[in-house]
């Protein structure tokens, strides 16, 4: 019986068992990263694992990429309808960590 490497999870696609998506293992494989390299950067995963999601990608390369088109157009849609942050929210959580700081250290 083969092993599932990948499961389709909410119309997501993870890497079985874990919260790791196929997403981030592909862009990495695209990046010439080998699948040692992203075991290394994915503590999780276990070689077969990546081995395993790649070839996933591979065999079902065409409805895989197709889905990563509609992740990005999904991503950018939701970057496109985001409220913009407020300008000076970077300056008030410093100011706010630097208080936090000071209090512990009294």
């Amino acid at each position: 019986m083969a092993k599932e490497y990948v499961e389709q999870r909410d119309g997501n696609y993870y890497v079985a068992g874990t919260r790791i998506s196929l997403d981030s293992i592909v862009h990495a494989f695209r990046r010439g990263e080998s699948p040692e390299a992203i075991c290394q950067n994915f503590e999780l995963l276990r070689l077969e694992e990546v081995y395993g999601a790649i070839a996933h990608y591979l065999a079902n390369q065409a409805d895989i990429d197709a889905y990563l088109i509609r992740q990005d157009e999904k991503w950018a849609e939701g970057k496109r309808n985001a409220e913009p942050q407020p300008a000076n929210l970077r300056d008030r959580l410093m100011r706010a960590r630097e208080e936090t700081q000071t209090t512990r250290q009294s």
